[in-house]
């Protein structure tokens, strides 16, 4: 079982987690018991990979020495094998041949001509390679010119990609608009607008625990509403009544009111005026205010008309000047925090320019990581040049689909920032089973040629490379079928990457192996590329210098490699100690622990996002942010309640259903009855004191105006014909709306008593929109995961066909997705659409980590499940703790990121590799230990010679 690592893991747990680097095994060989021996051709189970090196160099491939054959069992070397033994693998192929049929424990039918399709194109790469290495950079020239258009691309409207698309509050705006049009330049009403509006606001505190309202205070305050007051606002502000609408409703238009005496003003609602979302940290006595730590002023501006683009420029224009401005005014009886109806944008936007230099720095870790891992004691067998190709063909897969979807028009969301720390793992992890096949094959002596040593390795690794790159491809595209724009763009992006990847890891990448092996044959220097050759006077020198100058350390061939100290750990060590039963007792009970607090963390997740985490930490708008959550939480939204149809409100019967659903509304936790704000109660109230017949239609209409005089703005709530009322609305105040919990609660607590109400209701608020998010956050992360998840399974099913080994995959898939959803909660990471993004991607390392562990196990010959696991241990435990610990090397600078969206990539990727290694290395070994009996291969068989040794094992074919 093959499966592709993620971001950062060159060769740990990718292409069926390759045995420890030196058991013997050879790479590209899947373990086959009931062969005696690995199986060729097969993806599974690898032997190690070929960059690092352990024991030295050698000279040209031709001078090679066989290296050990996979571990299983066989015979030992210098015993005749039987003739079908000796066959070559077509000839054993044969359709009588049990092994060789499909059925549920054999997917050769499905492999082999898969397998002779990649040896046909082997055939031509290594025929001509020099077109397989020039059309990709050609080809991703020419579509890299689609980055030109990524400032028109670029798609960071916050409610347009991370609101559901279609959700109900957008329909119920478009309603508010159609019924209720704004006019800004002659009666705006900051509650009634269907949008945030076009705004600066600042929140003043008092400091040392002072009141806003006291003299010194109020003087500060108002020299600052006066600096903000300069010309250019008064020319667009929002205007009622002929004057600028007032940033508080304690300041007089000309900004020369003069402090409230303490007592004097009613709160929350002095007269007619609501002072709940002016005044903050509040102290009152019996309704009467006597102090207030903060106060709110909100300046508004037109965005009706042409003046909308000005009103913009002004807004960008405070921006610039209000922290020079604020320093000008040596305040210091009142601290100052300032936000305006563009900031939010603004910093989102400016997230992708933050992480630009964490992708250098990724980069060039992962070129290192993998130069390293190539680097070998010999100027000619050195691999440093496959490696960086490797990277630059990650590189050309990114270039090209970007460009291509630039070209085709996709929105370039911040969330596709991610993707390319992916695809660099991928194309890292496909380089390294490349050249792991090469060196595999190039070892066997009768592979003299080219192009059978690349049909070789392709027959071998492009399979491998084929069935994963479409397990993540398919999960991608799947996730396309998100409610989240964001989601959306991230999916086709980074699954067309993915297939580029692809693509190039078999033209490109194979054609620089045709070339390396070229430059190998000639004896040549890795760097000078110039003709390298060995004296009896060079050979004496030092070893440095036979591995810089001459070829290798030694003029020996290389002798096979010894093995791995981690492996021999696993085996003598942590096998043993893992299968100890009370050890295992002590880890089903930290299992228990885990899935307890899993449990007990997915109960405390947070749904939605916060959207100050679109903010950079170190923003001006947090501690506004800070300020308005502390101060001024206690009254949360106005809602709007419309009544979108007509109806008779001359009726009096008509009337006493309105009143009932504006009751049971007001009836909800989350509303202050008394604080609510309706033209049909106190039209009614009105006509009962001053004896107006409002039961007959004619009279109806006709007495209006008495209520307009009264109060000026219900005029606003109606949108009235001649004879018919086509629509009205009235409000509610909601209180005590502090979190995501709440938020969600009280949309779905309005939203089903206007359902149940006899009268048609709609109820509505600008946030609403965003809180949109909570009715299908869960619902598409459930659906996302499970099918992706189905899709994981349905291919470990093709390619491990073994009930309990699919068993396991699926317990991992389930076990680590519920600790990583509830440890989110821990680390204070929302359930969001970026959050949702990452837990479809890990699905993939949650089977990575197990299935092979478990394959191992289930195939193994030992006679006991303790010495199954600890074989399985032995030749897995290393490359699973490789593959993690590069992975997590890979996202670790994203660690260091000052934005939440990136932060949350690095938490949910190292919860997921920390979990999903615990599974494989800890719980599927012990837990496995107990059950695995029952999941034995039937065809499993214990070795003939019990001592002989995994490493002395020769391949005596």
């Amino acid at each position: 079982m093959q499966k592709k690592g993620r971001a950062g893991r060159p060769h740990g747990d990718r292409a069926g987690l390759q045995v420890a680097l030196s058991t013997g095994g050879e790479p590209g060989t899947r373990w086959d018991p009931r062969r005696g021996g690995a199986r060729r051709g097969q993806p599974g189970l690898r032997g190690p990979p070929a960059c690092p090196s352990w024991g030295g160099g050698g000279g040209p491939a031709e001078s090679r020495e066989p290296t050990p054959a996979a571990p299983g069992v066989g015979r030992a070397c210098g015993e005749e094998l039987p003739p079908a033994a000796r066959a070559p693998a077509s000839a054993m192929a044969g359709p009588g041949d049990p092994a060789e049929r499909c059925s549920c424990r054999n997917t050769d039918c499905l492999e082999r001509p898969l397998r002779r399709l990649f040896e046909g194109l082997a055939s031509g790469v290594a025929a001509c390679p020099w077109p397989f290495v020039l059309v990709p950079l050609l080809l991703s020239g020419g579509l890299g010119a689609g980055f030109l258009f990524l400032p028109q691309r670029q798609a960071n409207d916050i409610e347009e990609q991370f609101t559901p698309t279609g959700g109900p509050a957008k329909a119920e705006r478009d309603l508010v608009r159609r019924h209720f049009p704004t006019n800004d330049s002659q009666r705006f009403s900051a509650p009634r607008l269907p949008t945030e509006g076009a705004y600066a606001a600042l929140i003043a505190v008092a400091t040392n625990g002072t009141s806003v309202l006291d003299p010194t205070a109020w003087e500060e305050v108002l020299r600052l509403d006066k600096t903000v007051r300069d010309p250019d606002y008064e020319r667009l502000c929002a205007r009622s009544d002929g004057s600028c609408a007032s940033p508080n409703p304690l300041l007089s238009p000309r900004g020369d009111e003069r402090p409230p005496v303490s007592g004097s003003l009613q709160f929350p609602v002095n007269g007619s005026v609501f002072l709940g979302a002016a005044l903050g940290g509040v102290d009152a006595d019996g309704g009467r205010l006597l102090s207030a730590r903060a106060l709110k002023l909100v300046y508004y501006l037109r965005e009706d008309g042409p003046e909308a683009e000005d009103s913009r420029q002004w807004l960008h224009s405070f921006l610039r000047n209000i922290s020079s401005k604020l320093r000008e005014l040596h305040l210091s009886s009142i601290q100052v925090t300032y936000f305006t109806s563009l900031s939010r944008q603004q910093e989102f936007e400016g997230n992708t320019k933050s992480v630009i230099p964490l992708f250098s720095i990724t980069y060039f870790l992962t070129i290192n990581f993998a130069i390293f891992s190539c680097l070998r004691l010999s100027c000619i067998r050195n691999n440093v040049w496959l490696a960086c190709c490797g990277v630059v063909s990650a590189g050309l897969a990114v270039f090209s689909s970007f460009g291509l979807m630039l070209f085709c028009g996709a929105p370039f969301v911040v969330t596709v920032a991610n993707a390319p720390f992916l695809i660099l793992g991928v194309g890292v992890d496909d380089m390294f089973i490349m050249i792991a096949s090469w060196e595999q094959s190039s070892r066997k002596k009768e592979k003299s040629s080219v192009k059978s040593l690349l049909a070789e390795t392709y027959s071998e690794a492009a399979l491998s490379v084929t069935i994963t790159t479409l397990t993540d491809v398919l999960a991608f595209f799947i996730g396309t079928w998100t409610a989240f724009p964001s989601v959306r763009a991230f999916c086709l992006y980074t699954g067309t990457a993915f297939v580029f990847c692809y693509v190039y890891t078999l033209t490109f990448f194979g054609a620089v192996l045709v070339l390396n092996h070229k430059r190998e044959q000639g004896n040549r220097h890795w760097l000078t590329c110039m003709r390298v050759g060995v004296d009896k006077d060079q050979a004496e020198n030092s070893c440095l210098y036979n591995a810089c100058c001459v070829g290798s350390c030694s003029r020996q061939s290389s002798e096979p490699e010894g093995e791995h100290p981690m492996s021999i750990f696993f085996k003598e060590y942590y096998g043993p100690f893992f299968t100890n039963k009370w050890v295992k007792l002590l880890v089903v009970l930290l299992y228990g622990a885990y899935l307890g607090g899993s449990v007990y963390g997915c109960t405390q997740i947070r749904e939605g996002i916060d959207l100050r985490n679109l903010a950079n930490d170190d923003s001006y708008v947090i501690p506004y942010y800070d300020d308005d959550e502390k101060y001024f939480s206690t009254y949360g939204p106005r809602v709007m309640v419309v009544i979108p149809e007509r109806v008779d409100y001359w009726n009096e019967a008509v009337r006493r259903g309105i009143e009932s659903c504006a009751q049971n509304l007001e009836n909800i936790s989350y509303v202050d009855k008394n604080l609510s704000e309706s033209w049909l109660r106190v039209y009614t109230v009105l006509a009962e004191s001053s004896s107006i017949n409002i039961n007959d239609k004619t009279q109806f209409f006709n007495n209006l105006p008495v209520l307009f005089s009264i109060r000026s703005s219900f005029a606003w709530d109606l949108n009235k014909t001649q004879d018919e009322i086509e629509a009205s609305r009235f409000f509610l105040q909601t209180v005590n709306v502090t979190s995501a919990v709440d938020e969600k609660n009280l949309l779905n607590q309005l939203r089903e008593t206007a359902r149940q109400c006899s009268i048609p209701l709609k109820v509505y608020h600008p946030a609403f929109i965003y809180y949109d998010q909570y009715l299908v956050i869960v619902q598409n992360t459930v659906q996302n995961v499970a099918v992706a998840a189905g899709a994981m399974l349905v291919v470990s099913l093709l390619l491990i066909p073994n009930p309990l080994c699919c068993l396991w995959v699926t317990f991992a898939i389930a076990s680590v997705i519920v600790g990583v959803t509830g440890f989110m909660s821990f680390w204070n990471v929302n359930l969001d659409s970026i959050s949702m993004i990452n837990l479809v991607i890990c699905i993939g390392f949650s089977v990575d980590f197990s299935a092979h562990i478990s394959y191992a196990f289930v195939t193994s010959g030992e006679s006991s499940t303790n010495k199954r696991a600890i074989e399985a241990l032995s030749l897995l435990g290393y490359p699973v703790l490789q593959g993690a610990v590069s992975t997590i090397l890979g996202v670790v600078v994203l660690a260091a990121a000052k934005t939440y969206i990136f932060r949350t990539f690095f938490k949910i990727m190292f919860l997921v590799i920390l979990f999903g290694a615990l599974h494989g290395l800890v719980f599927i070994p012990v837990f496995l230990t107990f059950f695995g009996k029952f999941g034995t291969s039937p065809h499993n068989t214990k070795s003939e010679n019990p001592e002989l040794s995994l490493r002395n094992y020769k391949d005596c074919s």
